[in-house]
């Protein structure tokens, strides 16, 4: 079961649970100008408290001071797109330092820029793959070796699949990609460089994480490296016959029957849904709306907000993210926490 408990507002937040289901936020505001799609945290300078990046810059805790990781760019809401798409934090070259992965633009290659270690001056880039496709790629354990992998399509190749971190004396070296899937209709196996909804979660419950889209799943084999992965098609929308774009996909049995349901949300127009999982082969979902007073919700998080040991979802509206062209695009930003 989900319901909307509370209303965010700003760039960042902070989460202050006295008890489960008590939730107070107070709002902090890191920069003035826009500077990237996503952020990560992370403690940059190896000073105990966690800090932000955002694209171009990282944010020093805890008065926030603006630090350059490459040379910046000028972006503004509404006259184009800033070239940080997503970023992600992670010890790379386990040399003690956290390192940073900043998707540009999708479709293009990206890099990893490596930490100078408290030393002034921009960052090192080190080129990972030739391409990244899918709107919603991942960083997040897929094989279950306790490291992330990064998760996405791949172009001109027309395969998901996923990149895995290499050994320590590797690392500067493009990585390696471990395809999924078969090459296919990047339209519909997510590997269009703007595909929406990608998820890396345990569809079927036998304890493995599988690799989900709007058109389908593949089913993880014990050999995580045996490609490629079974594939079971299904349609994720609110219209017979046709995909959303959504965006993170999670499994999750909401309705306490035993199996696997799903949840997204609508990354340039309105809804955030659950599906249901159905004994219909040719239709395995049923879609129920969870909210649709929002728009552009091009992002949905996975985490226990109110510490009552249930993992709660956080979305928000993503403000002007086809230039004010979607539906909604110029209704008043905002974000939600949906309780489970």
């Amino acid at each position: 079961m989900l319901r909307s408990c509370s209303l965010l507002l700003g760039l960042l937040v902070t989460v202050a649970p006295a008890v489960a289901g008590d939730v107070e936020w107070d709002r902090i505001q890191l920069d003035s100008r826009f500077r990237s799609e996503g952020v990560a945290v992370a403690d940059f300078n190896n000073d105990g408290k966690n800090d932000v990046v955002a694209g171009d810059y990282w944010y020093e805790a805890p008065n926030w001071v603006k630090h350059e990781i490459r040379p910046p760019g000028d972006y503004w809401a509404g006259n184009g797109y800033s070239h940080s798409f997503c970023n992600w934090a992670y010890d790379i070259n386990q040399d003690g330092w956290q390192d940073v992965i900043i998707v540009g633009f999708p479709g293009d290659p990206f890099h990893w820029y490596e930490n100078p270690q408290g030393k002034e001056g921009h960052w090192v880039a080190h080129e990972i793959w030739h391409s990244i496709c899918n709107e919603t790629p991942l960083f997040t354990d897929l094989t279950g070796d306790g490291k992330p992998e990064v998760i996405c399509g791949s172009q001109p190749e027309q395969q998901m699949g996923f990149l895995e971190i290499p050994a320590k004396d590797k690392v500067n070296e493009k990585w390696t990609f471990t395809p999924v899937s078969m090459p296919g209709d990047p339209a519909t196996n997510g590997t269009f460089k703007y595909y929406h909804g990608l998820g890396a979660t345990d569809v079927n419950g036998d304890g493995r994480r599988d690799v989900v889209i709007m058109h389908g799943w593949w089913e993880a084999p014990e050999d995580r490296h045996a490609s490629p992965w079974e594939f079971h098609p299904h349609i994720l929308g609110t219209e017979p016959g046709q995909a959303q774009r959504g965006v993170d996909i999670y499994a999750v049995d909401f309705d306490l029957d035993g199996d696997q349901d799903l949840i997204s949300s609508c990354a340039h127009a309105y809804g955030v849904w659950f599906f249901e999982r159905t004994a219909d082969e040719q239709q395995p979902f049923k879609t129920h709306i969870v909210d649709e007073s929002f728009s552009q919700t091009h992002a949905l998080i996975h985490a226990d907000i109110n510490g009552d040991g249930t993992a709660d979802f956080v979305t928000g509206k993503r403000y002007y993210a086809h230039n004010g062209g979607d539906p909604g695009g110029n209704d008043p930003v905002v974000m939600y926490w949906y309780e489970v």
